[in-house]
């Protein structure tokens, strides 16, 4: 496992962490990076034909056992950021209209910010690499 991936973290650490991800996302104080860097996302999202509503199924379904493993953030001006990886299993349906399970890397970064705690969803598409799980 890379040397930058952290998880020495306990269940308990990791359900409130992901209480308070899926907090932001239930009251849509949440975006999911769709910029010309995050090309992997906008083209996850269009070849299952995800709606707002159904991005946001699939990141309420995410439970602890999930969790892969922490890393710190390298954009400069950011370091300071620590990033929380999760990968679940999803039905979706393909572009074909065929029923096909997916692991959906999902990357977060949550900000506080002075009305409180908002997400910002890195990475939201296909593993496209292969992922350790700190709890299965």
């Amino acid at each position: 496992m890379n040397p930058y991936y952290n998880q020495n973290y306990t269940r308990e650490q990791i359900v409130l962490v992901l209480q308070t991800i899926q907090d932001c996302v239930r009251e849509s104080r949440f975006y999911i990076s769709k910029n010309e860097n995050r090309q992997e996302n906008l083209d996850f999202i269009k070849d299952y034909n995800l709606t707002n509503n159904r991005q946001k199924e699939i990141l309420m379904q995410i439970e602890p056992e999930d969790f892969c493993h922490t890393l710190q953030n390298t954009k400069l001006g950011y370091e300071y950021e620590v990033l929380y990886v999760f990968c679940s299993e999803v039905m979706l349906f393909n572009f074909e209209g065929n029923e096909e399970m997916v692991d959906v890397y999902t990357k977060f970064n949550i900000i506080d910010i002075s009305e409180g705690k908002r997400v910002v969803v890195i990475s939201f598409h296909k593993r496209n690499k292969p992922i350790d799980y700190c709890f299965k």
